[in-house]
């Protein structure tokens, strides 16, 4: 389950201009169901050698798939049908694991909370939880 985007070589997502890039993938980028329609309008583009067709995905690209989870993502890994994250809400305050669902566009933030990326990266890396 994924779309395929034009990403500049030194970073930014192609608009719906198809002459600027924004920083982030949001629903201004040009987007595409296949890499061949991505490929048709990459051929059409001035420069097209700084431009690459890259696939965003609900495990690269988190945020553009369930627009209700916040803070910064620190990794993603995908698990029965659902993506969970390592979230920091905000810089500097405690990290959590979120959960999001694929199916039903759910975001649900666990309790735990970590003080430090190691100690989220185990609790991450050995699940254990109920999804």
């Amino acid at each position: 389950m994924g779309i395929f985007a034009l990403q500049s070589l030194v970073g930014g997502f192609l608009d719906e201009d198809l002459k600027h890039f924004n920083k982030v993938f949001d629903d201004w980028c040009v987007q595409f169901e296949t890499m061949e329609d991505a490929q048709l309008i990459l051929d059409s583009l001035e420069k097209k050698e700084h431009i690459k067709i890259v696939e965003i995905t609900p495990l690269s690209y988190p945020k553009y798939f369930f627009p209700k989870l916040q803070g910064i993502i620190h990794a993603t890994r995908e698990y029965e049908g659902k993506i969970i994250c390592i979230t920091e809400p905000q810089m500097g305050v405690s990290f959590r694991i979120t959960i999001c669902d694929m199916q039903t566009k759910n975001v649900r933030v666990l309790s735990s909370r970590y003080k430090n990326a190691l100690s989220v990266e185990g609790a991450f890396a050995n699940l254990s939880f109920d999804l």
